[in-house]
């Protein structure tokens, strides 16, 4: 009897010294209760918070609503009260996650803040309190699992994971009519194909499926020039990329930017990454330049290459990233531009950003002209930085080089204002009260030849929500003065979505291109897109885009009709029926 009586005391006597009084409980730890948006793609978006903050598979954000901005602002709308948008956890690593989007107003972009409701919260709070005062009266050995840990996973709810491959999108077929005017006129039939893809961890992988492309599949007579129409198809992207938070490898084929160098340009190729920590990437990249806004522009253009990556931070302090690389440019087949590369880009929280790129090359000299040593091919600088919630003012600085090779028929659509203005230039873009936003850009040409100083010019405005219709209307007119062209766009544009049932996109504009490196033009144009949905299956989609003066005279016709697909219609439903 003596001899139990001991053997309890001795198993007793452990468990009593673990008891703690209650004033004397170990203290939880301060949760983090605040991510950022890393990265968007499609309907999941990557955050810089994961497991070592309290985040599981499974767990409920959301985005607040912004106090400074007005609730009537559609880009602050509640589907809730506070409350813009709810996203789920549904993979998570150490320092990162990603996330579904089950409901939102707006947009989500890079940057925004999200947080933990307060459930989600009292969960985390809870799991640590457990953790951090339960006792047993002694500690034993288990071939496998552990009481405590079980214990607290048992106790909290895990709701049902979503379903990985998720996909969505449209395919369909068109037929293009163009008709050219004045001397020589002709009629052509073009009949090609559009896809538009969102697909996510396809088969339970972690490749992914994303953008929009439209091509020819059979012409009939061919034009002598490509139309507008024809040039901006060709700017759009369409790429499947491979994003694992928890392997060493990344990769990326099809027509895409290069993620960690967006100064390349477009190419269509791919890349193959080695991460060799989470702040590290080492790969190279090949490919391709179809994209008719690039300033070196070339049909027959390749190039290829190795890039490494340093990048580190968070958006809630301060961020970075660094690429530097070598390349080659072809043309065919023969060696063009070799060239070095970097590109940088810092920020802090939303207050300032601050970007550069340059290239260093030593171009192929013709046999007619001198060669052209090594030295600065081009150079880009931004500096930017938000003096008010409302108002936003940058810097820049544009150089190059060489002449450019972009086609000048997309002056007027504003994709080639970032070649238009070359040397330093200032500007701001201020929002307004009633869903309006003002911009500017001014500058003195530092490349120009005139005896006088001339000024680069870009005004605009944009109305949105215009008699809480959903109407967008952008207007704006630009000068420009370079080494390489000079001259005038006006343009006015018109955009209506009704949700993914009904969008309207109208832009009209006139152009005067002069040049010594292409025919001048003095150009109006116009282009008209509308798009609507047939019941849940199936969409029609008609454009006209028409074009006088200059050396294109045409009209053009496009009707395209499609299938629609998406295995995620519970969530769109859902988002839908938020929506105010």
């Amino acid at each position: 009897m003596r001899q139990l009586v001991a053997l309890a005391l001795v198993l007793y006597f452990p468990y009593c010294l673990g008891q703690a009084p209650a004033g004397q409980a170990s203290k939880v730890e301060p949760i983090r209760n605040q991510f950022y948006v890393r990265y968007v793609n499609g309907m999941n978006v990557y955050i810089d918070g994961g497991r070592d903050h309290g985040i599981a598979e499974g767990t409920k954000l959301i985005i607040k609503q912004d106090p400074t901005k007005p609730v009537k602002d559609g880009e602050n709308a509640p589907i809730e009260p506070g409350v813009i948008a709810k996203l789920t956890v549904v993979s998570i690593a150490s320092t990162s996650a990603v996330c579904e989007v089950v409901a939102t107003s707006r947009e989500i972009a890079v940057g925004d803040a999200v947080s933990m409701p307060d459930d989600e919260v009292e969960k985390i709070v809870e799991q640590k309190t457990l953790g951090n005062t339960r006792s047993y009266p002694m500690v034993v050995t288990f071939s496998e699992g552990d009481p405590l840990d079980e214990e607290i996973r048992n106790a909290l709810p895990r709701p049902p994971l979503p379903e990985v491959n998720q996909a969505r999108g449209r395919i369909g077929f068109d037929m293009s009519t163009i008709r050219e005017l004045g001397q020589g006129s002709s009629t052509s039939t073009e009949y090609g194909m559009v896809l538009r893809a969102d697909f996510t961890r396809i088969y339970g992988t972690h490749w992914n499926l994303n953008g929009y492309w439209h091509g020819s599949l059979l012409t009939g007579t061919t034009q002598s020039q490509p139309t507008l129409q024809d040039l901006i198809n060709r700017t759009y992207l369409l790429s499947a990329s491979y994003i694992n938070p928890q392997s060493h490898w990344t990769a990326g084929v099809g027509r895409l930017y290069l993620p960690w160098a967006a100064s390349l340009e477009t190419i269509d190729g791919g890349y193959f990454g080695r991460q060799f920590s989470a702040k590290q990437v080492l790969g190279i990249f090949a490919g391709s330049t179809p994209d008719p806004t690039s300033w070196s522009y070339n049909p027959n253009g390749k190039i290829g290459g190795v890039f490494f990556n340093a990048h580190g931070g968070s958006y809630d302090s301060f961020w970075y990233s660094s690429t530097a690389g070598v390349g080659v440019n072809l043309i065919g087949w023969a060696v063009n531009r070799p060239f070095v590369f970097t590109e940088n880009n810092f920020s802090f929280k939303r207050n300032f950003t601050l970007y550069h790129s340059m290239q260093i090359d030593r171009p192929t000299a013709n046999p007619s002209t001198a060669a052209v040593g090594t030295g600065l091919g081009q150079s880009l600088f931004t500096f930017r930085i938000q003096v008010h919630p409302r108002v936003t003012v940058d810097l820049t600085d544009t150089y190059f080089r060489d002449v450019p090779t972009y086609n000048a028929a997309l002056v007027g659509t504003g994709l080639l204002d970032k070649y238009l203005f070359q040397g330093i230039n200032g500007g701001a873009r201020i929002q307004f009260p009633k869903h309006i936003t003002g911009y500017f850009t001014v500058g003195q040409s530092s490349e120009s030849n005139d005896p006088k100083a001339s000024l680069n010019k870009l005004f605009g405005v944009t109305m949105s929500n215009i008699w809480k219709t959903g109407i967008e209307a952008d207007a704006r007119y630009s000068t420009f003065d370079s080494a390489f062209a000079s001259g005038t766009y006006r343009s006015f544009s018109i955009t209506r979505n009704l949700s993914e049932r009904f969008r309207l996109n109208a832009q009209a504009g006139n152009y005067n291109y002069v040049s010594s490196l292409a025919t001048t033009s003095n150009s109006y144009f116009m282009n008209i897109l509308l798009d609507l949905n047939l019941g849940s299956r199936y969409f029609i989609e008609n454009a006209f885009t028409t074009q006088r003066g200059g050396t294109q005279q045409y009209d053009q016709w496009t009707v395209v009709y499609g299938y629609r697909f998406d295995n995620r219609r519970k969530a769109r439903r859902v988002i839908n029926d938020n929506k105010p």
